[in-house]
């Protein structure tokens, strides 16, 4: 049993590969959002720099369009940073649940792997652990995958944006919603995650309820993120 379990936690070049060549095609349709990110921050007056390093250190395609759609000559930088934290609150959860097998490597490599988490590659990650792979593999090699076809197409943007200016009219905003449900479906199914995504969405309903607007986001993923620390605090302590 601990050697299955250390197999789990495991997290290499081989595994890094691999997890780059399994999310490889649907990071092609990524090319076509950052192309459409590229164009839509060169129209609201961000210099090419600016643009391509947003894409590069940010790497969370929602809150960089909303952050777009609150530039100007004067930024209102705590609305701003309120903005993209509510719509990357998710990832709270992301990290919630790789905590079991993050928790067993150094600070550097966990930090490390979450920078690249989005959807994607997590969903995949959290559906190879289910069938009792490894998946930080698939978080950082896919990732990397993911982050870099980001880049690529916001550059792409930059100076051929005029060709794909909405994504939506092509029907390609749906690629992503329908890879995701897929990873669900089929995605680990136990205790844990039933009470994590149980916190996480009683949470956000109450939230969306009785509080202002947007902040079920926040909430939601807070609450499913301490429920997934504390599970996984509760089980290394046993």
């Amino acid at each position: 049993m601990a050697k299955e379990e250390a197999a789990l936690h495991r997290l290499d070049g081989a595994l890094a590969w691999e997890g780059f060549k399994e999310l490889l095609p649907i990071s092609l349709f990524v090319i076509v959002f950052g192309a459409a990110f590229g164009l839509a921050a060169t129209q609201a007056g961000l210099n090419e720099a600016s643009i391509i390093a947003m894409s590069a250190l940010v790497f969370a395609g929602a809150s960089q369009f909303a952050a777009l759609e609150l530039w100007g000559p004067q930024v209102p930088f705590f609305t701003l940073m309120a903005t993209v934290f509510a719509i990357n609150a998710r990832h709270l959860l992301m990290g919630a649940t790789l905590y079991p097998w993050l928790s067993h490597h150094s600070p550097a490599k966990r930090y490390g792997v979450m920078f690249v988490a989005s959807d994607a590659n997590w969903a995949m990650a959290m559906q190879a652990f289910g069938r009792g792979r490894p998946g930080l593999g698939l978080v950082l090699g896919g990732g990397i995958a993911l982050w870099s076809f980001w880049v690529l197409g916001t550059w792409l943007g930059l100076h051929f944006g005029n060709a794909v200016q909405d994504p939506a009219s092509l029907g390609l905003d749906m690629v992503m919603g329908c890879f995701l449900l897929a990873m669900v479906v089929g995605g680990e199914k136990n205790l844990r995650m039933l009470l994590i995504w149980t916190m996480a969405a009683g949470a956000s309903l109450l939230a969306w309820r009785y509080l202002p607007e947007n902040s079920h986001v926040v909430v939601g993923a807070l609450a499913g993120g301490l429920a997934g620390l504390a599970w996984g605090r509760r089980s290394h302590e046993h």
